[in-house]
């Protein structure tokens, strides 16, 4: 028997917030545990194709985050606002955001695609790529620029989902995901049973008929749940009002994370004249990390749904009881996960690369970013927080400070003028997402101190 809305709005704002955190965050936290394993199934058969290869993933990552950044954004924007229509008792205000949700994403994957297969080639030329190391990196990515609409496609119908409190459907489709990676990666790869051999291209089919799979299965769960009404054709007509209401929430918050991938160009722009060894080294360090730092993306989720809903029914007291519980299990986690990540980091290297030198480099990234792991568990949470009282845009500034001008600035001066080497890089990251996880969480604290008080 699937759930109202009404039984959805009374569960996320009367509950006890401990459980309502537990159910929340981890399905988010176990599927996108098996959606990093998709990536590190990605990098593994990457290695085995070449070093190049490898290094042309770690290289592309960057490009790739531009389509998972507009995605996340607009995911959370919408799951802001449609779960602030739900805890306001808003049934059909959600009905018609979750429309224009899904009208929105379509358009936006137009207009990226477009620009994404005329932009691709000078941005790896930016990052200094030529030849058949060129060649590999737009095969890749062109593949993948192809299949926008149903990247987009899926990260709108999660957001319907997690507005009403569904994080389990998507941790289906991702653990689904990864399975059929598995199989699907070396088939494409290497050929076989009348697929022929597509090379690192193989990487990018598999993920595109992923994406399209999934986008199917969401788009029939979301349907289930009634938040579609029986729409027709022209409910999907996109809408100035709704529609404005979206992206005056899901642009900031795109934005924001569009900072992050622009931060990696930053920092690969000065890792790349250290050879590709580094570059390769950095790649897979990030995946290690993205699977340690698997409990923050879920407690982010269940930060984001479960403020929202209170902002809208305007119980503030729960917006703090939130925080102060994915707070603590936060620190929790990352104590445990910096500690073994500090313990195992030559042995976490050595599981994707045999090269002595990508895991020394990689190796001593990982020992001093276990000392950040609670700084992005707190920057995470404090911007979901924002996002759900519908303040998104201080995450804009502070992402663009912490991704792109603080490490430009402070690279530029460490490696041109004084001529430090990567552990200076490795240290600056530290430093600067440290300092941008105070900022901002002062800066949330600030907001909801000034919220009135609860009654």
């Amino acid at each position: 028997m699937r759930p109202t809305e009404h039984d959805t709005g009374t569960t996320l704002t009367t509950a006890p917030i401990p459980g309502l955190v537990a159910k929340l965050a981890v399905p988010a936290s176990v599927g996108f545990f098996f959606n990093t394993m998709f990536n590190v199934v990605d990098t593994f058969f990457g290695g085995m194709v070449s070093t190049q290869a490898q290094a042309a993933l770690s290289l592309s990552f960057p490009v790739f985050f531009i389509i998972i950044a507009l995605g996340s954004g607009l995911s959370s924007g919408a799951t802001a606002i449609i779960a602030n229509a739900l805890g306001a008792g808003g049934s059909r205000d959600a009905r018609v955001l979750s429309r224009q949700t899904i009208s929105l994403a379509f358009l936006a994957a137009v207009v990226l695609t477009a620009v994404g297969l005329i932009a691709s080639r000078p941005l790896f030329i930016f990052l200094g790529a030529s030849d058949a190391y060129l060649g590999d990196c737009l095969a890749y990515m062109y593949t993948i620029f192809a299949g926008t609409i149903f990247f987009l496609g899926a990260y709108a119908l999660n957001a319907i989902l997690n507005a009403l409190g569904d994080t389990r459907s998507y941790r289906n489709f991702l653990i689904a995901g990864f399975l059929a990676n598995v199989v699907l990666d070396p088939w494409f790869i290497f050929g076989g049973l009348g697929v022929p051999a597509m090379g690192i291209v193989g990487l990018a089919v598999s993920t595109v008929l992923i994406e399209l799979s999934g986008a199917l299965y969401l788009a029939v769960k979301v349907r289930g749940t009634g938040m579609l009404g029986a729409p027709g054709l022209k409910d999907f007509y996109p809408r100035r009002g709704p529609m404005g209401v979206i992206i005056s929430q899901g642009l900031p918050a795109a934005i924001n994370m569009f900072t992050v991938g622009l931060g990696i160009f930053v920092i690969l722009a000065f890792i790349n004249p250290f050879g590709q060894a580094a570059v390769a080294a950095y790649g897979i360090a990030v995946r290690i990390e993205q699977i340690v730092l698997l409990p923050a993306i879920g407690l982010s989720v269940a930060t984001l749904t479960l403020v929202a809903h209170s902002n809208g029914a305007r119980l503030y007291g729960r917006i703090e009881e939130t925080l102060r519980s994915v707070l603590i299990s936060g620190g929790v986690c990352m104590a445990i996960g910096g500690l073994a990540v500090f313990l195992s980091a030559e042995a976490c290297m050595r599981i994707f690369s045999a090269d002595a030198e990508v895991i020394s480099i990689g190796a001593a990234y990982l020992r001093i970013d276990a000392l950040a792991l609670y700084a992005y568990v707190i920057l995470s949470v404090s911007v979901a927080t924002l996002q759900g009282i519908k303040k998104p845009g201080f995450a804009v500034l502070i992402g663009a400070g912490r991704q792109i001008i603080a490490p430009a600035v402070a690279f530029a001066i460490l490696i041109e003028i004084f001529h430090a080497g990567l552990l200076s890089i490795w240290w600056g990251i530290c430093i600067i997402t440290w300092t941008a996880a105070v900022i901002t969480a002062l800066y949330a604290r600030r907001l909801l101190k000034k919220a009135p008080a609860p009654s």
